[in-house]
């Protein structure tokens, strides 16, 4: 299992977006950036471009990874809510009702992934993020 620490420096992120319920594709391209904040934060930031039904748009955002006391490790919006607990090749979740979203995490120290299912009543899309180490 990987902690947000060993995963710690810039990489080259590209997510595949699958809009089912508009029936469209789209791509982001860009970087993600993992630095320590102390000993138990990592600040993750992206930035790039999204490439989106004919229209390209900067897209941008930061999210917090804090250990709590018992050394489990918890992913935060940039505003401070809970988004998922941090679990290594196993399903999480976020709350977000009426949908249902559900996710993974899963890679290595050089290329790893984040994909998310969001299913309900507002939403029916598929978020698949490659991250690979940027070359030194």
């Amino acid at each position: 299992m990987l902690l947000p620490t060993d995963l710690l420096g810039d990489w080259v992120l590209r997510r595949t977006v699958d809009d089912r319920r508009a029936g469209l594709q789209g791509v982001v391209t860009g970087t993600s950036t993992l630095t320590a904040v102390g000993a138990d934060e990592v600040r993750w930031d992206e930035a790039g471009v999204m490439t989106f039904d004919g229209r390209t748009t900067p897209v941008s955002r930061t999210l917090t990874v804090r250990r709590d006391d018992d050394h489990a490790w918890t992913v935060h919006f940039a505003d401070g809510r809970v988004f998922h607990d941090w679990v290594w090749g196993a399903s999480v979740a976020h709350a977000c009702a009426p949908d249902d979203y559900s996710g993974s995490l899963d890679g290595d120290e050089q290329r790893w992934t984040v994909r998310w299912e969001a299913r309900g009543p507002a939403k029916d899309y598929r978020l698949d993020s490659v991250l690979t180490r940027s070359p030194a």
